[in-house]
């Protein structure tokens, strides 16, 4: 099984409940593909650089993922279907990079 980093960007009128639901749901449907989403991690409510269907922000979610292609290709058709998902990518990894992960970590970076 090979590693994998997504990023998702849901519509700026959800609740951060229905966020984690989104998230929960893709994570069973991985799952149920013989993957496991081993890390959830979300950004929150941000500025988008330029309107996106509409919306001028989004709540962004990163994912670590380690699945088989099979398990990623019907994530990435369930994500394409869902109307709550206004951008997402995934990408193939070698190894996750677990640094600065959260705002205060890259502020730190950037002030040292």
């Amino acid at each position: 099984m090979a590693n994998y980093e997504s990023v998702l960007i849901a519509r700026q009128d959800l609740g951060a409940s229905q966020v984690n639901a989104l998230v929960e749901e893709m994570s069973q449907v991985i799952a149920k593909e013989g993957g496991e989403v081993v890390k959830v991690d979300n950004w929150g409510l941000k500025n988008l650089a330029y309107r996106i269907k509409k919306n001028r922000k989004g709540y962004y979610v990163w994912l670590n993922i380690v699945a088989p292609a099979k398990a990623i290709a019907e994530y990435e058709r369930l994500v394409r279907l869902n109307e709550d998902v206004i951008r997402y990518m995934t990408v193939k990894v070698e190894e996750f990079n677990n640094e600065m992960t959260s705002d205060e970590d890259i502020v730190a970076a950037v002030e040292a």
